[in-house]
């Protein structure tokens, strides 16, 4: 069975070590086996010093040296999405790694703002990326790709503590986004602020948000953001219905109410519709795919009830919400229904004109 210091298989016919059919080495005399903790397979621990999964590069040099970590760039173990910024890449795609390597690559006296700053906050409507900071105007940070960079003031007085990064207040985050971002997200975002209060905080929340928005220092946006946050209520269920509510109001129709009870003749609440005019008993119902998957029949004995009760229900579907045509032209029609044409209703009204847009004449 042995032939010098190599285990082959009995009947394998091996004359050596060579013999492709030889079983395994199990070491050679005189020569010690090679260690599972040799350099060759040792793999390079990312620093626990830095940030949910990033740091510095140059704190990653003063503990494991200039050497390991350009090996450890080279080989993929550490990545570097922003010069100057280590990730570990087993967390790479996690957006508070990624936050937090964003603001590692802006300095210290950045502040995370913007819907970053409110996906923080805990905002589910808003999108974490690409990172949003501000910083002051005498630094030279530059928006780059995956980093987008803005200037701002008093960001010492607005600065917050979130899961170890500096994040602008959520007051300020809210009064920035309702005159910068598109109007759904913004209305959205202020919705999902305003329902993570109790009703009766709300009121004290919105009267700082129109304080803030008369002392703004850039006037621009300041008008769509005040009628934005007369449109917030905290009753939207989800960003679609905030979106949808946008949608219908840019459209030039009446504000609908929001979550609207259906009440049976002894005035116990029956069916709730997203969006209604509940004097002209229209409404407006949004189905989600994830919300009413497998629910179809239900939803169908539910409209059915409805218009037994006199209600004229117009459904949306997500794909409604980037072409409106057929929603317009279903609400514009239920209205005419309950001898209210609308006539001269305008679209777009509080949309913000071009910059040096030409007027006419």
């Amino acid at each position: 069975m042995w032939k010098g210091a190599v285990a082959v298989r009995p009947d394998s016919g091996s004359c050596g070590p060579s013999c492709p059919h030889a079983a395994a080495v199990v070491h050679s005399f005189g020569v010690r086996p090679r260690r599972s903790g040799s350099p060759r397979d040792r793999r390079v621990v990312f620093p626990t010093t830095g940030t949910a999964g990033a740091c510095r590069r140059r704190d990653a040099v003063r503990l494991l040296g200039k050497h390991r970590v350009r090996s450890a760039i080279s080989s993929g173990e550490f990545s570097s999405p922003w010069p100057g910024v280590l990730v570990d890449p087993a967390r790479a795609a996690e957006p508070s790694t990624v936050i937090a390597a964003g603001w590692l690559a802006s300095g210290p006296d950045a502040v995370i703002t913007g819907p970053t700053a409110a996906f923080m906050h805990g905002c589910t409507a808003a999108e974490p990326t690409p990172v949003h900071v501000i910083v002051p105007y005498s630094s030279k940070k530059r928006t780059r790709p995956g980093l987008v960079v803005h200037n701002g003031m008093a960001l010492d007085r607005d600065r917050r503590l979130v899961s170890g990064l500096p994040v602008l207040c959520v007051e300020r985050v809210v009064t920035d986004l309702l005159c910068t971002a598109a109007p759904a997200n913004a209305l959205a975002i202020a919705d999902q602020v305003l329902s993570a209060l109790p009703p009766n905080d709300r009121p004290a929340l919105r009267d700082e948000l129109h304080r803030r928005l008369r002392e703004r220092p850039d006037p621009r946006g300041t008008r769509i953001g005040v009628r934005l946050l007369d449109l917030a209520t905290g009753a939207a269920e989800s960003p679609a219905e905030s979106w949808l509510l946008w949608r219908i109001v840019d459209l030039g129709f009446p504000v609908p109410e929001v979550n609207h009870w259906v009440c049976t003749i002894d005035s116990e609440p029956r069916y709730r519709v997203d969006l209604g005019w509940p004097e002209l008993k229209i409404a407006v119902e949004y189905y989600g795919y994830a919300a009413h998957a497998g629910r179809e029949e239900r939803d169908v004995a539910r409209i059915l009830e409805l218009e037994r009760r006199g209600w004229i229900v117009i459904v949306v579907r997500a794909d409604d919400l980037s072409s409106m045509h057929r929603v317009e032209s279903e609400i514009g029609q239920a209205f005419i229904t309950r001898g209210m044409p609308l006539r001269g209703r305008a679209a777009g009204g509080l949309r913000a004109r071009r910059h040096r847009e030409l007027r006419a004449g």
